[in-house]
């Protein structure tokens, strides 16, 4: 039956002039099936490159809007139009606004996973991979970190010639992975390396040997010389982690470590989306022309 599915979705793509861009965090049997696969940084890039006049998202709604955001001209329809992600309404509108009126000078530093309106209202959009280099090299001394507090803190800890105010959200999935089942995993693992994204709380950041984004995780693993390591983030990286490295061996912390919002992307999903062209990301020109500009500003800074 998927043998059948996956030849449609080759044969719809072909027919409507479409490219498949997938996360890691969803199932491996759709990031079998897509063109490109990566973490944030990477499917934003690739967005502003591919030719195709049809982009097929396999992952989130801010995703889907930050491609749409970035190429207007271009159809961009989502794999699963419920797929959505919670942190990226943890801030609204009225407080950043509050922060701009108590610190003239600050920098709104907007993390990718958000709403296209939060975009609007921010200064720049850094992802995990290019938050650090983007901050350090912001001229403002106070940064508004939106809106997740652990990627933040992260960022601060290695900043501390900034003065940074914290917002109040998280991944629930990062936020779920506790250190004591990380120091279980090390007793159970002696040998293993922990690699860790930092959307995890600091005490899990502590007990980790590299923190860095998804496809810094996948990079440092490839050329690590080490075959165990406990992987600290999303499991739908496993597939990818497997794909380049059949030889060694990859554990998780925990049954927590899924994202169910990124898990109802599934190949009926993709086949369904690019035979409707429907469900398709639409955004108001106003807004999406507010929201490019902190993107392209991302994009600008982290290419130097």
């Amino acid at each position: 039956m998927n043998e059948e599915i996956k030849n449609e979705i080759q044969k719809l793509k072909k027919e409507k002039d479409a490219v498949i861009l997938a996360h890691y965090y969803v199932d491996g049997e759709v990031q079998e099936i897509a063109d490109y696969v990566g973490d944030s940084y990477y499917l934003a890039e690739i967005a502003t490159k591919v030719p195709e006049s049809t982009i097929v998202f396999c992952g989130v709604s801010f995703m889907g809007e930050s491609a749409k955001i970035l190429n207007p001209k271009k159809r961009v329809v989502m794999a699963d139009g419920h797929a959505d992600c919670p942190m990226a309404h943890m801030v609204d509108v009225d407080k950043i606004r509050e922060v701009r009126n108590e610190y003239p000078d600050v920098s709104v530093v907007c993390y990718v996973n958000s709403t296209a309106e939060i975009k609007a209202e921010s200064d720049v959009c850094v992802t995990s991979s290019n938050a650090l280099k983007i901050v350090k090299n912001l001229p403002n001394k106070d940064i508004f970190f939106i809106p997740d507090e652990n990627l933040g803190r992260f960022v601060a800890s290695q900043l501390p010639e900034k003065h940074f105010i914290f917002n109040d959200g998280f991944c629930h999935v990062h936020k779920s992975i506790h250190k004591e089942e990380l120091q279980k995993a090390k007793e159970a693992h002696p040998e293993a390396l922990v690699l860790t994204h930092p959307e995890c709380t600091g005490d899990i950041l502590e007990l980790s040997d590299f923190i860095g984004s998804t496809s810094q995780i996948i990079d440092y693993a490839t050329k690590s010389e080490n075959n165990t390591f406990i992987i600290c983030t999303e499991m739908g990286v496993f597939y990818e982690l497997h794909q380049k490295n059949p030889e060694k061996k990859f554990y998780s912390v925990g049954h927590r470590q899924f994202c169910p919002n990124m898990k109802m992307v599934r190949l009926e999903g993709v086949k369904e989306a690019l035979e409707t062209m429907q469900p398709e990301v639409n955004l108001g020109e106003e807004m999406r022309q507010k929201a490019a500009l902190p993107l392209e500003k991302m994009l600008k800074l982290a290419a130097q």
